[in-house]
């Protein structure tokens, strides 16, 4: 199994474990809200670890629901895993979750896919879709708690508009899917959030990057991603020059 085909079969399982627990619940009864989030983030993380360590054994594991270990900085291969992107959504028995499992190659993202369970959706590296045309005007995607600092004067400026929505993995699938143009997030967000959104994105051939144009970095000490640009590629340069005058 190529690492983009196990990438694909490990979110499609770890969303069915997802969907199974939301409709049936745990054996001591049904949960909603923050309860069925935390569930949903252990038992989808006890499989994805399990799997990965039996079929990736020399490679390391940076998970959301794992202490970080730093021996992973001296690994050329580090998997970048978040059970349940969206917890809240969950919670919430919305769409708009999503599972992620990426790979990096020496601090570059290489292969991994998004699954979208609610929506019967997977996307991986392998297998990217045909990207559809922009609407007019842009549909911009923000975090629905933490919307891009810039992303109003951004809108204002270019004409688009906002579009709220939970899981940089769905919104990232949204963008593919051609209900929205442009993922933009400022503020902290971590390697096991954008590592899969920015690998299916990347194989589709959208343009992604930091919100100054500059790459993606994986594996850091600090797994963090300070900010994200995801759109189509003849768009990011006059995003980029729109989007510089803000940043301060």
């Amino acid at each position: 199994m190529t690492d983009a085909e196990l990438a694909r079969h490990l979110a499609n399982a770890a969303g069915q474990i997802l969907l199974d627990l939301a409709r049936t619940g745990p054996a001591d009864g049904p949960k909603d809200g923050k309860a069925l989030g935390a569930d949903g983030d252990r038992l989808s993380n006890a499989f994805l670890m399990a799997e990965l360590r039996r079929e990736r054994p020399d490679d390391a594991i940076l998970s959301e629901e794992e202490a970080p270990d730093l021996a992973r900085l001296s690994s050329r291969r580090v998997w970048l895993v978040d059970p349940l992107d969206g917890t809240r959504e969950y919670g919430e028995r919305r769409q708009d979750w999503a599972v992620h499992v990426a790979l990096s190659i020496d601090g570059r993202i290489a292969d991994g896919a998004v699954s979208q369970p609610a929506l019967n959706v997977c996307v991986c590296t392998a297998h990217p879709p045909a990207l559809l045309p922009e609407a007019t005007p842009l549909r911009i995607l923000v975090s629905r708690s933490r919307p891009a600092a810039c992303a109003q004067s951004l809108a204002a400026t270019i004409g688009a508009v906002l579009v709220p929505m939970g899981s940089a993995g769905a919104k990232t699938l949204a963008v593919l899917r051609g209900e929205a143009d442009v993922y933009l997030h400022q503020g902290d967000m971590h390697e096991w959030d954008s590592g899969a959104p920015a690998a299916v994105a990347q194989a589709a051939g959208l343009w992604v990057s930091r919100v100054d144009g500059s790459p993606l970095v994986f594996n850091q000490p600090r797994p963090l991603t300070p900010d994200i640009l995801i759109c189509h590629q003849a768009r990011a340069p006059a995003l980029l020059a729109a989007i510089a005058p803000l940043l301060g």
